[in-house]
């Protein structure tokens, strides 16, 4: 809205803005939002906003995420705040600019279409407030739903007594070195205060996550662990304020590339300030999860596929973590296995979860995912990831989830181990297969019921090697000792 205010660009009750500068919108290019203002008579009191991700928005890779890249330009179009819509005139003009330097100008076309639509059916269930209610009424109710969940998170706050400093490291893969994540958080006077002072700086990899991925993925994590049932908005930030340094890893300089930071950066700032509050016995913090959204892109000269793979939830302080689910920042269902066959040159070879994988424990954590697939077709494969080289973190005394581990088999059988984030041209008949962190388990393994190990051979999520190793022999349907 500063941006907007700054180049003097008007709202009228028929215009839609554009934007997928994450510098000025957050998250990452491919993440277009459409902005919309909203009136009650004459009076401008608020903004409708629809953000969505779309399957390829132009750069070097298909699917516009990771590769070779080492700044935003190279990941893809960059739009800054302008009119899609001008007093209900679509303007055509820039969606066909647009749509030409991509992969998959249907799909955006598409795309763009439905967000517009959603737009206008927002506005449409709020007109039909404004003919039910006084505009005194909708503007009161707003300002008592902010007051709300300040005063029912303050109260929280004050149920704990929380008072003092809470301070954690965790480490995302680089291609040449470690970045590192530190948070303290303060409590004082039902006030938290986050601070990634200490952070690792910007990277010329797409690993920076913009200050707004920093604010989101903080906030998820306070909420979580405060909040889960209570609605969300704005007031939270009278009690919560954050802080990245300007030209850290979680606040870069334009024009850093950031396509992953919205992806896996995210991931390891929740599970950095998580570990911080596990400090905090009341809070019953799990282990950490997958930590990651192990991005798979897939496509050719004409053709663009992109989907997020599951991992294993961290076991918790009274039961397992969950198996093969998305965790903390994601917010994707698999894709099934049908469609993809049926819309691309794939293959499926295998799906399932991924057996000792789990961090074992008291609780374990939850198994990874694998997933292998044969591409019929020359295309070329880019994958994001990371927990590659650090496992998921255990606690109290919890074994860590096993890494991620992913590879090319190639047609004439040699295997290439994928970096966590590498770009690889592949042949007809190429295999990719990728294999999922597990989570962090709870808890000594020691303490773990009998019942339990047993069900987790009988249901082949651990085998007789693995708990060998934990010095835990399974001797049949006998028992355990």
């Amino acid at each position: 809205m500063e941006y907007i205010d700054r180049e003097g660009l008007e709202l009228d009750r028929d215009d839609v803005i554009i934007v997928n500068n994450p510098y000025i919108s957050g998250t990452h290019l491919n993440d277009v939002t459409l902005i919309k203002p909203l009136y009650i008579g004459n009076i401008h009191i608020g903004y409708l906003a629809n953000k969505a991700h779309h399957i390829d928005i132009g750069g070097k890779v298909p699917g516009s995420i990771g590769g070779e890249v080492s700044t935003l330009f190279e990941e893809g179009v960059v739009i800054n705040p302008t009119y899609i819509i001008r007093r209900g005139e679509i303007n055509n003009k820039l969606i066909n600019e647009v749509s030409s330097n991509l992969r998959t100008p249907a799909y955006f076309k598409g795309d763009l279409m439905a967000q517009i639509a959603s737009l206008n059916i927002g506005a449409k269930r709020f007109h039909e407030l404004t003919e039910r209610f006084k505009r005194e009424s909708i503007i009161d109710s707003m300002y008592m739903s902010l007051d709300y969940v300040e005063t029912y998170l303050r109260n929280v706050l004050n149920s704990y007594g929380l008072n003092g400093e809470y301070i954690a490291e965790d480490y995302l893969e680089g291609l040449e070195t470690d970045i590192k994540i530190r948070v303290s958080i303060k409590f004082s006077k039902n006030r938290i205060k986050i601070d990634y002072t200490g952070s690792s700086e910007e990277v010329d990899i797409p690993l920076n996550a913009v200050y707004g991925v920093t604010v989101s993925a903080s906030t998820f994590s306070i909420k979580s662990v405060f909040a889960p049932e209570t609605p969300f908005n704005h007031a939270i930030y009278r009690i919560l304020e954050i802080y990245a340094p300007k030209g850290s890893i979680l606040n870069p300089n334009y024009p850093k590339p950031v396509s992953g930071g919205n992806l896996e950066t995210s991931q390891r700032i929740v599970d950095t300030v998580l570990k911080a509050l596990s400090e905090i016995d009341e809070l019953n913090i799990p282990a950490a999860s997958n930590g990651s959204m192990n991005n798979i892109m897939l496509g050719g000269r004409d053709w663009a596929f992109y989907e997020t793979i599951g991992g294993g939830a961290g076991g918790r302080p009274f039961e397992d973590g969950v198996d093969g689910v998305h965790t903390n920042m994601t917010n994707t269902l698999n894709t099934p296995i049908e469609i993809m066959e049926r819309e691309y040159p794939i293959l499926f070879l295998k799906y399932g979860l991924r057996e000792d994988s789990c961090g074992y424990g008291k609780y374990r954590g939850g198994l990874g995912i694998v997933r292998k697939f044969k591409v019929l077709d020359k295309s070329t494969l880019t994958i994001v990831a990371s927990r590659t080289r650090y496992s998921p973190y255990g606690l109290r005394g919890g074994k860590p989830g096993e890494k991620g581990l992913h590879r090319v088999i190639r047609g004439d059988g040699d295997v290439i181990i994928l970096n966590n984030i590498q770009t690889v041209d592949l042949e007809e008949g190429d295999i990719i297969e990728i294999n999922t962190p597990g989570g962090g388990g709870f808890g000594e393994p020691s303490e773990r019921s009998k019942e339990y190990i047993l069900g987790d051979i009988e249901e082949g999520k651990v085998s007789n090697e693995f708990l060998q190793r934990l010095k835990i022999k399974y001797v049949g349907k006998k028992g355990i000792r």
